[in-house]
């Protein structure tokens, strides 16, 4: 495990831990015990794989939502947008 590829600062016990914490936050939940199993690099790619999905489903709801406030009138915008996102 780790032999070869450069890493191996991150491998065992302690790497997959790391790894596997840093999966866990960007997923907002424990990781499935299954993913015990993987390299440190394949979790550290689907943590910045999750983190980098959520925040593109962030930007699309933003643009989704200004969208949304140009069917209100002008005069009523600033309002409904103060009170849509405090």
């Amino acid at each position: 495990m780790g032999t070869g590829s450069g890493t191996d600062a991150r491998t065992g016990a302690g790497g997959t831990s790391a790894a596997l914490a840093e999966l866990a936050q960007a997923l907002g939940t424990p990781a499935p015990p299954g993913l015990a199993a993987a390299s440190p690099d394949d979790l550290a790619f689907l943590a910045n794989a999750v983190r980098g999905r959520r925040e593109s489903e962030a930007a699309g709801l933003n643009d989704a939502a200004e969208e949304a406030l140009k069917l209100v009138p002008a005069l009523a915008r600033g309002p409904v947008r103060r009170i849509l996102f405090r």
